[in-house]
């Protein structure tokens, strides 16, 4: 704490601070236009930025003091820029009108030497016509130097057949099998049953006979529905134990047991070895000669189709023509007997009857059909047979009436 005492309080110091390397923008110059001071340089707005500047944050540093900004007139070049008029002035209109109105046509007379002289030409010589040549290509060259060729090549390329030495390996032995391995005799051992110490208990699956189908009682419809209200129950209490079932588990168990134990143990029997005197092997299989069958091109098969097509649309066309020629049919409407309209025959009204059973609320019902175009139905009904019957006899007429009166 001493020591920190004698030091002293801080000398505050200023900060040597760079001002940056960018330079400074210069201002307009008088000489050259504005167009050209602000195009030669893209602006720093269109560079992209670093990702330090971004990550960095606005500098805490101020810059220098801020001063009073000093108007100056703008160097427009609007004042040094003279168009040329294209329109002419009423007074130059006028000095051209005057100009053409003093100018007059003189002429001169004919000179009789120009007349003289077109007798006296002479004819240009006729030139030869010209005389096609040929063009001397280099495909026409290369093509004769081909043809050229061939009949020496195939003169000189005779094929020869060289049949190759039999290999005497083949003769001598079998070739391509593995060598014939020694088998051991298998010595015959006891096996270590271990099923005897074991018992498995297989668990008893308890067949359910299956539940009774009860068929829904019908309800009555002309009864209003009355539901039935459930009786409160009241739980007894009766004493229960597990002694009789773990009784005849046990019972079960060692059934099973005594079953187990009378199995008999199955024996062991080797098998006989094999006789290795005599070597079976597989037969040879003899491959047939090849048989040689035509090419199926697809450019036969397009030739047919194309043909088959072609064959389609000549006899198609052929149709076509005979269609279009005009052939007179003879003169049958004169001989034939006006037509006469006859009136539709209507079918008369056929009535049937059928009573079926009560509805809902205890009526009788009876359906009317009429045979009509198109077939209608009507209802009727009543407390009794025959007066639903009467009821929908009613309604039918009703219904007829209804329909003779809008036609």
């Amino acid at each position: 704490m001493t020591a920190k005492a004698l030091k002293g309080a801080t000398v505050p110091k200023p900060f040597n601070l760079s001002t940056g390397n960018k330079k400074k923008a210069e201002g307009p110059r008088a000489d050259v236009p504005m167009g050209q001071q602000f195009q030669n340089r893209t602006p720093d707005r269109y560079h992209p930025r670093s990702r330090k500047r971004i990550n960095k944050g606005p500098s805490g540093v101020k810059g220098d003091k801020l001063k009073l900004t000093q108007p100056h007139t703008p160097h427009l070049m609007t004042r040094r820029r003279n168009r040329p008029s294209v329109t002419k002035s009423s007074a130059e209109l006028e000095e051209e009108s005057g100009e053409t109105q003093k100018f007059k046509i003189i002429a001169v007379e004919l000179n009789r030497k120009i007349l003289e002289s077109a007798e006296c030409l002479k004819r240009p010589p006729v030139k030869e016509s010209t005389v096609p040549e040929g063009s001397q290509l280099q495909i026409d060259k290369r093509l004769h130097e081909r043809q050229t060729k061939r009949p020496q090549e195939a003169e000189e390329k005779h094929p020869s057949f060289r049949a190759q030495p039999l290999p005497r390996k083949i003769l001598e032995g079998v070739v391509g099998l593995p060598d014939k391995k020694v088998l051991h005799p298998t010595v015959p051992e006891s096996p270590a049953f271990i099923l005897k110490k074991r018992v498995r208990m297989e668990k008893l699956e308890e067949v359910k006979q299956p539940s009774p189908i009860k068929a829904p009682p019908v309800p009555h419809f002309g009864l209003p529905f009355q539901p039935q209200l459930q009786e409160n129950h009241h739980v007894e209490v009766c004493p229960f134990s597990f002694e009789e079932r773990d009784q005849e588990r046990r019972a079960l168990k060692e059934k099973k047991l005594e079953e187990k134990r009378n199995e008999e143990v199955p024996h062991f029997k080797a098998q006989l070895l094999p006789a290795f005197d005599t070597v079976f092997l597989p037969e040879k299989k003899r491959l047939e000669p090849t048989k040689p069958e035509p090419f199926k091109l697809l450019l036969d098969e397009r030739g047919a189709v194309k043909s088959s097509r072609s064959e389609q649309m000549a006899k198609e066309e052929q149709k076509r023509e005979e269609a279009a020629v005009f052939k007179a049919r003879p003169d049958t409407v004169t001989h034939k007997e006006p037509f006469q309209p006859k009136k539709c025959p209507r079918a008369p009204v056929v009535v049937k009857a059928f009573s079926q059973e009560r509805s809902l609320s205890g009526l009788c019902q009876c359906l009317v059909e009429l045979s009509t175009q198109p077939i209608t139905v009507c209802h009727g009904f009543a407390q009794s047979i025959d007066a639903a019957r009467a009821n929908a006899a009613h309604n039918a007429l009703q219904y007829l009436k209804i329909m003779a009166g809008g036609k």
